[in-house]
């Protein structure tokens, strides 16, 4: 886990790591009780499968935009290496509007995706949201194929299906990590690019974690010679 660091920021940071964590932990566990049913009771746990799938699609969507704030995505900085300070931040802050661009298409393909299942209107605009389109056709009534309806989203009955009840999980649960995990995206380059601006790094990718297990590497065998 990252370092501790103090007031809102340090609680986002745990908030952040233990859902990634717990989020990892679920798919572990479903996935290892599902063996379980199957090999030793000769069952099977019918909706294990897509559960474990929705939350991989969840860890992998969350921890994309946690990589940018901890500067953890791949990245080739061979030529900022050859470039001077200065050159370094003005190509990071165009690699940062090149990232918010393509995170804004993201972002609305993602909202306009998930609203029909919200039975909210998508955006219009092929490209850049340029309204919103009132003739969509709802589809706030579309279930999960396995994983059953749970008590604690019944609300979404009233608020969304016109008082139908739902059998299985409405997908407007799962999908809700399109927009979210876009959204975080989003703000995380914008303050990728702040801390360009400000001179706290000069890169967008500022970890080198192969270089850092290199270094302890050689570091241990040193220890040991």
């Amino acid at each position: 886990m990252a370092g501790a660091k103090p007031g809102l920021t340090g609680l986002i940071n745990t908030l952040e790591e233990t859902l990634i964590a717990l989020l990892l932990g679920l798919m572990t566990l479903i996935t290892f009780a599902n063996v379980v049913a199957r090999f030793v009771f000769n069952s099977n746990i019918l909706w294990a499968l897509e559960l474990t799938v929705f939350l991989f699609a969840w860890l992998v969507l969350l921890g994309a935009s946690y990589a940018v704030k901890v500067h953890a995505h791949l990245g080739v900085d061979a030529i900022l290496n050859m470039v001077s300070p200065g050159a370094r931040r003005v190509i990071g802050l165009i690699s940062v509007g090149c990232c918010l661009v393509f995170s804004l298409l993201l972002l609305k393909g993602a909202y306009d995706y998930w609203a029909v299942f919200a039975d909210l209107p998508p955006t219009s605009g092929r490209w850049f949201p340029t309204g919103f389109d009132m003739k969509a056709r709802s589809q706030s009534f579309y279930e999960v194929q396995d994983v059953p309806m749970v008590a604690l989203f019944g609300f979404l009955e009233d608020l969304i299906n016109y008082g139908d009840s739902y059998e299985k999980l409405p997908k407007v649960v799962p999908y809700v990590v399109l927009p979210l995990s876009m959204l975080l995206m989003l703000l995380r380059f914008v303050q990728a690019g702040l801390q360009i601006l400000r001179g706290d790094v000069d890169r967008l990718v500022a970890s080198h974690e192969v270089e850092d297990e290199i270094a302890e590497v050689q570091a241990q065998r040193g220890e040991h010679d």
